[in-house]
């Protein structure tokens, strides 16, 4: 789901932008639109479906008019009993009052109170019993519903649309806001007035009017996710149009606002490139026998409903974003809030993929700006611990920007052909497609595609906080040998070390290498020969890793022996330092900074300890050094 964003509301959607200037706007736009559909107070779903039934079919019957906040209708549910069933408990807000409950076509008694609504079955069901309730009711829906049922204008138009995600759905209908219960298939049947259209999931089968209103009728055939059902209504101008995936043809229709039908346009041209390229990687888009489509809405983001995305601004990335979560957030959904970051790390990396596969010149500046927006703040990890917090639910920095790198440096561990396997068969596995997942399951076919152990990796980056910062020392001797030490500062206690393999670009006299240190503690020396002398060093230069303020210093002697052992680290304002035994008359202490900048220098021969005042300096990763004539130690100090 997303967030309201203030930018010029359409936006030429046919042409690439760059991350570091709309892009984050956009993401901003997408993570708090789907933040204002959070619905406080309401536990986090996954595991097997609960209250002792499985839902198998909605058919939502529904009258509304776009220039009126208010809903009627009837919803039919048929349910297979998972236990011995008396009663059926469904989410439904108070605010619409149920005027009566029919089993096979008898009323029964019910009571609504809250947010609940338990209707007594006539007698109980056995486990594996299947049958059905209609249910009747109609109410203005509370409009504190962070935008679940919203009636506005666009162009002085009365339009109306809903939007459910996380718990948003009680607002509008009864339903059972379960993850790990998916509705098999819907039938979804909208009454408005005749000068209108609507728009919902699936294939519109047909539109009937009589006496001013027309019926719309929506069927989808695919099990989908209680959020991920969707209408919206009003003056629409409908496109058609096609999708070619080479071997199959994908209809698209778009349902867009008459004075913005051209910028629709342009969005299908995104799809027409964004498609094709997310069924290459991840297998055809999951719902090929029915169709893709855009509705417009009033959100400046989007909102991924199965096989309707809304969309509040035609930009490329929100348009690949909502098409991304087909895949991910609606083939496979998340079993749980917590886990998230399946559902909105895949779709924001996906995003980046289109710049990595058909954009290419944005893909740096794309991966750098969400590194610089992850290592903002030296906290939070991808797995959401307070899924009733809606600033941490839909963070910007961790759920999108975050996960999304966390999934770019899987792929940097497992190799592009172990991760794209794994990706695709987590998706194609029989017990998730069309159901949902948990980070477990992700962990378990990119292990099985990769033949790697992953549990300590998702240790540090899933449920562990914060990033390294990296600095190197280097030289190399006359004969081409490098020698380097790699020091590791962490900044959150959360992970003790990351052990990552780390990529390092030696360049001089026109000629590059990346060598790749298989890091696993800190001050760890390695060796590589160049058939070149290198004078610069990079670390992580095409961005594969989560860093920050990351330095490479060539000094004239590697160290020889233990690094230095400063403390604290981080430190912020007083840090100590024994002195290695040994150190001869000439020996000094240097602090240096990202930049080469000397801070500190002063020396230290005779003394056993040295005690430097920081706090006047600037935040960030420095370089501490510690040489006399014979050695050079050194440590990286986390300035915070």
């Amino acid at each position: 789901m997303r967030f309201r964003i203030l930018l010029p509301l359409f936006l030429a959607a046919g042409r690439l932008c760059a991350q570091g200037d709309l892009g984050q706007a956009v993401l901003d736009g997408i993570r708090l639109c789907e933040q204002r559909a959070h619905r406080c107070g309401v536990r986090a779903a996954g595991g097997d479906p609960g209250r002792g039934f499985d839902v198998k079919y909605h058919r939502l019957e529904l009258t509304l008019d776009p220039a009126v906040q208010a809903v009627s209708g009837t919803v039919t549910t048929y349910f297979t009993a998972t236990e011995e069933l008396a009663h059926v408990h469904f989410d439904l807000d108070a605010a619409l009052p149920v005027s009566l409950v029919m089993h096979h076509g008898v009323p029964i008694p019910f009571t609504h109170t809250a947010d609940s609504l338990s209707v007594e079955l006539p007698a109980p069901l056995q486990p594996g019993s299947l049958d059905s309730l209609r249910i009747g009711y109609a109410g203005v829906p509370d409009p504190s519903g962070f935008g679940s049922f919203v009636t506005s204008t666009h162009d002085d138009v009365p339009v109306l649309w809903t939007l459910s995600e996380p718990y948003g759905a009680k607002d509008w209908w009864p339903c059972k806001q379960d993850l790990a219960d998916k509705i098999d298939s819907i039938d979804l049947l909208v009454t408005h007035p005749a000068a209108y259209r609507a728009a919902a999931n699936g294939l519109l089968l047909s539109e009937h009017t009589v006496d001013g209103s027309t019926t719309a009728h929506w069927r989808h055939r695919h099990p989908i996710a209680h959020y991920l059902i969707a209408t919206a209504v009003t003056d629409y101008t409908v496109g058609q149009h096609v999708i070619d995936l080479g071997d199959v043809q994908v209809p698209m229709v778009s349902y867009a606002y008459p004075e913005h039908a051209e910028q629709a346009g342009w969005a299908v041209g995104d799809i027409q490139e964004q498609m094709p390229l997310f069924s290459s990687l991840f297998g055809t888009y999951p719902f090929a026998d029915e169709q893709y489509g855009h509705a417009q809405f009033g959100w400046g983001g989007g909102m991924e409903h199965q096989t309707m995305s809304f969309l509040g601004v035609y930009h490329y990335e929100l348009s690949a974003h909502e098409l991304a979560h087909q895949w991910f957030g609606n083939k496979v959904t998340c079993g749980s809030w917590a886990d998230i970051w399946l559902n909105e790390g895949f779709a924001t990396y996906l995003t980046g993929l289109c710049y990595d596969f058909i954009g290419t010149d944005h893909w740096q500046g794309w991966k750098e700006a969400k590194v610089a927006s992850i290592t903002s703040e030296p906290d939070g990890s991808v797995f959401c611990p307070d899924t009733l917090s809606v600033p941490r639910l839909f963070s910007g920095r961790l759920t999108y920007n975050k996960a999304a790198m966390v999934l770019h440096m899987l792929r940097w561990i497992c190799g592009d052909s172990a991760f794209f396997a794994g990706a695709r068969n987590y998706l194609d596995d029989p017990e998730l497609a069309f159901a949902s997942a948990r980070t477990a399951d992700l962990q378990q076919h990119l292990e099985a595609s990769s033949g790697i152990d992953l549990d300590g990796f998702l240790a540090d980056w899933f449920t562990g906080e914060g990033h390294p910062s990296y600095a190197l020392a280097w030289s190399q001797e006359e004969e081409g040998m490098v020698q380097a030490t790699l020091h590791q500062a962490q900044s959150h206690a959360s992970v003790d070390f990351f052990e990552l393999p780390v990529p390092v670009r030696f360049s001089g006299n026109d000629r590059d290498t990346t060598v790749v240190f298989h890091h696993s503690f800190d001050g760890e020396a390695f060796s590589v020969q160049l058939p070149f002398t290198a004078h610069t060093a990079v670390i992580d230069p095409e961005v594969w890793l989560i860093s920050a303020q990351n330095t490479a210093v060539q000094v004239p002697v590697i160290p020889d022996g233990p690094s230095l052992r400063p403390f604290p680290n981080p430190v912020s304002d007083r840090l100590w330092c024994a002195m290695p035994v040994g150190l001869d008359r000439n020996a000094r202490i240097t602090l240096v900074d990202a930049t080469g900048r000397t801070a500190v220098e002063e020396q230290v021969a005779g003394r056993t300890s040295v005690v430097m005042e920081l706090g006047a300096l600037t935040l960030g990763t420095y370089f501490l050094r510690v040489q006399d004539a014979g050695s050079v130690h050194t440590a990286v100090v986390l300035k915070r």
